[in-house]
């Protein structure tokens, strides 16, 4: 019995390696005709290109890769903690909270970021005295994601099986504890992908800080291009740079998956 399942082991080892390398070789071909493709039809414009600009410029460019990487950096991790904070507070039994965290995902999930930022910047912030656009971006990428996470959150929460709590709470459990302990350990692993999605799209919105003269990725490629008229040259660039920054993200996330599987085989 034991040489039987060390041959299925090796087998599936052997299938799951092909498989890797048939997925490799597909990327691979698919990026080479993406690129070939793109440098056809670019080459047919005429256009002279000087891709100097982007070494000339290139303070600009890590100063705003900075600034990009701070402001999602702490948007995410408060955002995170509004989205979990909000996703509990709607499925507790304080109607105050229940309610207060539904508006909350109403208004900001049912509005434009660019309106909210407008609003945070230009009335909220103007009406308390402050001016600091980094921080109040933070502020408001962080609330506009943390409705969304928090209804994730609830959505995963809900889908854990009842009797997990009935379970729980029959052993002596309060609320809270199988909140914490029982159901929010099985939720997480539900809502990984999700959240990592929202974490993304968070990263990406950023560029939206452009309008209230936050010197982020955007701002530095609308100062390169309104400098130099080189528009391919100036954006071209901060595409790659955001993929840069998104992508170990959500690879990072699939990495953490499979390991939350494994885990649950093992």
């Amino acid at each position: 019995m034991e040489g039987i399942r060390n041959s299925k082991r090796s087998i599936s080892t052997i299938f799951s390696n092909d498989r890797d390398r048939v997925n490799v070789f597909a990327c691979a071909a698919i990026l080479a005709g993406c690129i070939v493709s793109l440098y056809l039809l670019l080459s047919r414009m005429e256009y002279s290109w000087n891709w100097r600009i982007v070494w000339e410029y290139r303070r600009l460019y890590l100063y705003g890769l900075y600034y990009t990487l701070a402001i999602s950096t702490g948007a995410i991790c408060l955002g995170y903690l509004l989205g979990l904070a909000g996703g509990v507070a709607r499925i507790s039994g304080n109607a105050f909270a229940k309610e207060a965290a539904r508006l909350y995902v109403i208004f900001f999930r049912g509005t434009p970021l660019l309106i909210q930022i407008y609003i945070f910047y230009f009335c909220l912030a103007a009406a308390i005295g402050w001016d600091n656009p980094v921080v109040i971006g933070v502020v408001v990428l962080a609330a506009f994601s943390g409705a969304y996470i928090a209804e994730i959150v609830r959505a995963g929460i809900e889908s854990v099986d009842r009797g997990q709590s009935e379970a729980a709470l029959s052993t002596g459990l309060t609320g809270w504890q199988t909140l914490r302990y029982v159901i929010f350990p099985q939720a997480f692993r539900r809502i990984i992908p999700a959240v990592t999605g929202q974490f993304v799209s968070l990263i990406k919105d950023s560029s939206l800080l452009s309008v209230i003269s936050v010197r982020e990725l955007t701002k530095a490629s609308e100062v390169v291009n309104a400098t130099t008229y080189k528009t391919f040259e100036a954006y071209l660039p901060l595409a790659f740079m955001y993929l840069l920054l998104t992508y170990p993200l959500s690879h990072l996330a699939q990495a953490f998956e499979r390991k939350l599987r494994k885990s649950d085989l093992g």
